[in-house]
């Protein structure tokens, strides 16, 4: 199935990066299934949605983003987002020189119920406030939390040869695949411990590891979409309920039923 697709407008991109503020927020409802198509800001983003759940990719990877979670996004990287159900999305927008110490590589973050509060006030402060105003306060203890964002396990990376690109591939199109890595090496007609040397030095992972993250996250969309974790971890091609929710826990800290409470 096809879902609708769009590109940022050049008069939105160009509203956003023009907006003087240190600080902005926009609030963007999207219809389930929507693309949005690669773009790039010339601010930093938080990419955030009150509500629904979210795949976002950028060159470096994949993230699922529940509204548990945000994908810190520096300025100039291009990125996609595709709409898992319908999405209410609540963007921070921050000129690079405002927060210089703020991640220079995309990565996925916790959004504490504080920050949830405050970007929430945020979208409805208009975009040209007084900084030495109450919404100036409020946009600044925003930056402040900003500051203090937990990094979270929910990256893909991607490699970059073409060998390791097919492997993961693969494992993204059929995640429950048991193929072991010297099996590939022998598909690919190259020494076991090439791919194993190449996968750690391109993903920062194991063959192994990246598997695992990869199913992970393929559990995660299904959750979203309302699967029940006993078919969610059949599909994965774990051998019980338990075994996925065990996994699941030790990677994210919650089981898959908290997970997007």
């Amino acid at each position: 199935m096809r879902h609708p697709s769009s590109t940022p407008s050049p008069e939105f991109l160009a509203q956003v990066d023009r907006n003087p503020t240190p600080v902005s927020c926009k609030a963007t409802d999207y219809a389930a299934g929507r693309m949005i198509a690669p773009h790039a800001h010339a601010k930093g983003q938080l990419i955030y949605a009150v509500h629904g759940v979210m795949m976002v990719s950028a060159g470096e990877g994949r993230w699922i983003v529940p509204p548990t979670r945000g994908i810190w996004m520096p300025a100039g990287l291009p990125h996609a987002i595709r709409c898992i159900g319908e999405v209410r999305m609540r963007s921070i927008y921050v000129q690079p020189d405002a927060a210089p110490h703020l991640p220079a590589h995309s990565q996925a973050v916790g959004i504490s119920p504080l920050l949830r509060e405050l970007i929430q006030a945020a979208s409805e402060i208009d975009a040209g406030y007084v900084d030495n105003s109450r919404d100036g306060r409020v946009m600044r203890l925003l930056l402040d939390e900003l500051h203090a964002l937990p990094v979270l396990p929910l990256h893909l990376p991607q490699p970059a040869d073409p060998r390791l690109r097919r492997i993961c591939s693969r494992l993204l199109a059929a995640p429950h695949d048991a193929t072991t890595l010297g099996d590939w090496a022998r598909r690919l007609a190259v020494d076991a411990k090439t791919l194993q040397r190449l996968f750690a030095r391109q993903t920062g992972m194991t063959f192994g590891k990246w598997r695992q993250q990869a199913r992970l996250l393929h559990g995660l969309e299904r959750l979203a979409c309302g699967d029940k974790v006993v078919d969610v971890a059949l599909a994965l091609g774990y051998d019980s309920p338990s075994a996925f929710a065990t996994m699941f826990k030790r990677q994210f800290g919650l089981a898959p039923s908290e997970f997007f409470r």
